[in-house]
């Protein structure tokens, strides 16, 4: 609940060294200016006045009415900012957040203490922001985040390329081709917008140019030092989001307070993601500020270290409103209580806990279009975007099954999967995925995970294959906590593709797998059978008043072309148009994806990904358009971009982007 109605101050400017503007809605008690609060700092590029809004609308008015204030920024080149962005987690970008914090811990409604919170990109910022060590920052809460921007990210999983990085980059040409609000900005929006538009980057050629894992990518990897973060962090995630194992990174690393909460959501934030349960967030991260910014004692450092949403086994969907299970709490973590169990592979497609290694050869060689029914790697509730029954998936693949389980086993953690293979190409991809087989036949996906065999040893320095070479590879695959019950059988699957979550190495002959050993972990002793901690029910500010004008919709469908054979995966999401209640800012999205592959080409791989974007008031209407396209030969990716932008019908935009880039064991 509110305990006291806040006040708003919609466009406040803050100026940094070098003179840019950066732009902050800010929620602060009615009386902060007699009695100073801490100050909560989400710093962004998807702008406050319409692209965030619905989530702002719900969560800072409630901390600003529970005693903080809250400072919502426009990132620069973003919303209603001065300047542009070249790229994200930039120097710039991190150094501006440092100066907004201490802007915001000198001003006579702040106490002096901050805290900083986000998700994705604001959990990511607010992160390395934490490893710069700010004085004013005393704690964050980071929420769908990662501590390695090569291996966990949007753009390389286990040194693939994931089909997210053309994606992302379709994703952000849209959305920071948007101008700023006259109605807060004033006469110079349109010079703000054109220049926005001229010097905007073509992110894709940026992160093609590195296929590995160098200083681009290392810098803000708080994995690389963990010891310089010193800010409290509260790090929360979910099952059903790409970004699960941050939570344990952080966990088992950091040596400042930290404790990690994961439930089974979606890329949303915990008071209202799906699929449910949804827990009182708002009251949780009350909690944390209440303890490391005003120093009152509300037992957080007393929660267990690794609070998480064990699943129940369910039938397969690709969307589910509701995930059963129980909450678990470790209160250590790593934690004494998960022992791990050996299974191991076995010539006649079986895997079991009793035999020791085999040696034998079996070829994985599957079609390019295994990874059909994988799901969204972000779902975000935009329809059908979760993993679908796998035995599509599943007969593409190589896969090893137990006998009937006597025994529930409750899997938390990340299982590994070592194996020795032999190379019939001089490059691949290899795919591990942990299904439930259930009682009925049905094939649930549990966890899984990729990995480039260039990179089996390093991905700081990818190896050079040879047809006939043996590897001996370890892949982890994502943390899990997962119910795997009595009478269902667990399933081991191998594949050489992933699409379209990866894109397809260059070789067509998969390997040969020789030996394997499955290491799951389980917990000790008696099963949970109630939860082993509790959340309040979630609350929140009240919604944004807004008028549909145009609903929002979502399909996705499976086409094959019966005269070529290319298989097409279609998406369409139609984000709807609103109008704001308040100040009258109309704002609309859509967006189409084509993912287009023939089964026995991997060189065939294409996507071509539009987007739009329109918004104004009254006489005043503008709109952008993207179109992005990415495609392969032996030796290069070839990606290309189109933008324009319209002000009242007129074109007053335009620029076309192209690049081929060297493939570099990717």
């Amino acid at each position: 609940m509110i305990i006291n109605p806040p006040i708003e101050i919609p466009h406040q400017i803050i100026v940094m060294p070098d003179g840019c503007e950066l732009s902050a809605r800010i929620w602060m008690p009615e009386d902060a200016h007699e009695r100073p609060v801490p100050a909560i700092i989400e710093h962004l590029p998807y702008r406050k006045r319409d692209g965030t809004i619905v989530r702002d609308q719900l969560t800072h008015p409630w901390f600003a009415g529970n005693g903080y204030v809250c400072i919502r920024v426009d990132m620069r080149g973003n919303g209603d900012s001065q300047g542009v962005m070249l790229d994200e987690y930039t120097a710039q970008e991190l150094d501006d957040a440092c100066h907004v914090i201490e802007w915001a811990a000198q001003q006579p409604f702040c106490s002096g203490a901050v805290g900083m919170m986000g998700i994705s990109w604001g959990g990511f910022n607010a992160l390395q922001v934490a490893a710069m060590q700010p004085p004013a920052l005393k704690a964050i809460i980071t929420l769908c985040s990662t501590v390695d921007r090569f291996a966990d990210d949007i753009h390389y999983k286990g040194g693939c390329l994931l089909g997210e990085n053309i994606g992302w980059a379709a994703n952000m040409l849209s959305y920071s081709s948007r101008p700023p609000d006259p109605a807060l900005v004033g006469d110079q929006w349109r010079d703000l917008w054109m220049q926005r538009l001229e010097d905007m980057p073509f992110l894709a050629s940026n992160w093609l140019a590195h296929q590995h894992r160098d200083d681009y990518w290392k810098h803000g990897s708080v994995c690389e030092d963990y010891t310089f973060v010193k800010a409290a962090v509260l790090s929360i995630g979910g099952w059903h989001d790409g970004y699960r194992n941050t939570i344990n990174h952080l966990v088992s690393n950091l040596q400042a307070p930290v404790k990690g909460i994961v439930g089974p959501w979606i890329h949303k934030y915990p008071h209202y993601a799906a699929p449910q349960p949804a827990i009182g967030f708002l009251q949780e991260a009350k909690r944390w500020w209440d303890h490391w910014l005003k120093d009152e004692q509300t037992g957080v450092q007393d929660d267990a270290d690794y609070r998480v949403w064990l699943m129940d086994s369910i039938a397969p969907a690709r969307w589910l409103p509701e995930r059963p299970g129980r909450w678990v709490a470790e209160e250590n973590w790593p934690s004494e209580n998960i022992e791990t169990q050996a299974w191991h592979l076995k010539e006649n497609a079986t895997i079991d806990l009793q035999s020791v290694k085999q040696e034998f050869k079996l070829l994985v060689n599957s079609r390019q279009t295994c990874g059909q029914m994988g799901g969204e790697y972000f779902p975000f509730m935009y329809g059908p975007e979760l993993p679908d029954e796998q035995s599509l998936d599943d007969a593409e693949s190589i896969f090893f099954d137990s006998g009937l389980l006597e025994t529930t086993r409750d899997i938390v953690g990340a299982p590994e999967f070592n194996c020795t293979l032999t190379l019939q190409d001089t490059s691949g991809n290899c795919c591990v995925r942990l299904c439930d087989i259930r009682p009925d036949g049905q094939s649930a996906l549990i966890t899984m995970g990729v990995i480039n065999l260039s990179h089996y040893l390093s991905s700081e320095a990818p190896a050079k294959l040879s047809v006939g070479q043996r590897l001996d590879v370890s892949l982890k695959l994502d943390q899990i906590a997962y119910r795997l019950p009595v009478g269902h059988r667990l399933r081991v699957a191998v594949s050489s593709a992933y699409w379209p979550l990866i894109w397809p190495g260059k070789g067509q002959s998969g390997f040969e797998i020789c030996s394997g050993t499955l290491s799951l972990p389980c917990r000790k002793g008696p099963l949970a059978v109630v939860d082993e901690c509790h959340f309040e029910a979630p609350e929140a500010a009240a919604a944004w008043m807004a008028t549909e004008l145009r609903p929002s919709s979502s399909n996705r469908e499976l086409e094959v072309d019966q005269s070529s054979g290319v298989v097409r995966t279609l998406i369409e999401n139609d984000f709807g148009e609103n109008k704001d209640a308040d100040h009258g800012l109309i704002s609309g999205s859509s967006m189409c994806e084509c993912w287009s592959i023939h089964p026995d080409d991997p060189l065939s791989a294409e996507v071509t990904i539009e987007w739009q974007q329109n918004g104004g008031r009254d006489d005043w209407q503008w709109s952008t358009s993207v179109v992005v396209t990415q495609h392969c030969d032996a030796t290069h990716f070839f990606v290309s971009g189109y933008l324009c932008a319209m002000e009242n019908d007129e074109l007053v935009f335009e620029a076309e982007y192209s690049d081929s880039i060297l493939r570099e064991f990717v």
